[in-house]
């Protein structure tokens, strides 16, 4: 049997961290020895975020300080190439409803035959998170709803400071 330290990789977004987000990242990193979160600059967003790169940089490193074993990242490119560089073993992805499903597989077999040394890991959120996603709470926030439970206190008292725009 084959034994070695395993890091895993979470990429999103992340615009904002949600309490669905770290949900996974909490549980992963009970499982994986090291979790890199990853925020990706995904050109199709880009223009649509909410927040740009570096905080949400900083509201990831803060919602994230209390797990010993988690880092916080930008890249940029495909995140199996990322991975390979960084030396990650195995990609987190995140499965909410069967639709996530057929997206997800696609990526699977994508970045198994781009690099077949890395490993994709499914985890499906708790039943309080399942629904929860970064558009849900900027729906919530833009229409001056209550985010409470949706996102980590750090990442509330910055939504409520901000006026609608880009911050």
């Amino acid at each position: 049997m084959k034994s070695s330290r395993k890091t895993a990789i979470y990429a999103g977004t992340f615009d904002p961290i949600t309490n669905g987000h770290m949900d996974l990242i909490e549980r992963a990193s009970g499982i994986f020895d090291g979790v890199l979160v990853a925020l990706g600059k995904n050109a199709k967003k880009e223009g649509n975020h909410l927040f740009k790169m570096i905080k949400r940089f900083e509201m990831v490193s803060e919602a994230t300080k209390h797990l010993d074993n988690v880092t916080v990242a930008t890249f940029e490119g495909l995140l199996v190439n990322y991975a390979s560089r960084v030396g990650v073993d195995v990609i987190i992805r995140r499965l909410r409803t069967c639709s996530d499903f057929e997206h997800e597989f696609q990526m699977v077999k994508t970045n198994r035959r781009l690099n077949s040394d890395i490993e994709t890991v499914f985890l499906t959120p708790k039943a309080e998170t399942e629904f929860i996603s970064s558009s849900v709470v900027k729906e919530i926030w833009y229409n001056d709803g209550d985010i409470t439970g949706f996102v980590p206190e750090n990442v509330r008292e910055v939504l409520g400071r901000l006026e609608h725009g880009v911050f």
